[in-house]
């Protein structure tokens, strides 16, 4: 019975440990799903999937506190998905993500 409440405390306790995402998208003329994930160790993820015809170029910016923001660019071809990711070397207690997407210029 004691094993069953602590184990009941510890899952209410597991969402805390996540931090938010506030994400701002500026997609122009592409079809682009934007998804965040927290991979804990202060790791934010954005998964891209592009359900458009055409290629898409993403540039997304990771922002957590007074620290340096991390851009990462990511070309993301039709019917594809890509992961993009920033870890950080201080606690996360907020990830604010900008994702910019227009479509891609010339061929790959």
């Amino acid at each position: 019975m004691r094993t069953c409440f602590m184990l009941a405390g510890l899952l209410m306790v597991a969402p805390a440990w996540s931090f938010p995402f506030e994400v701002s998208e500026k997609i122009k003329g592409v079809d682009i799903a934007v998804e965040t994930m927290d991979l804990g160790d202060n790791t934010g993820a954005v998964s891209l999937e592009n359900y458009g015809s055409d290629a898409a170029q993403c540039n997304v910016r990771f922002r957590s506190g007074p620290g340096v923001p991390v851009s990462r660019n990511a070309r993301i071809e039709p019917g594809q998905k890509s992961h993009v990711t920033a870890g950080f070397n201080h606690q996360v207690i907020r990830m604010r993500v900008d994702v910019r997407c227009q479509p891609a210029k010339g061929k790959r």
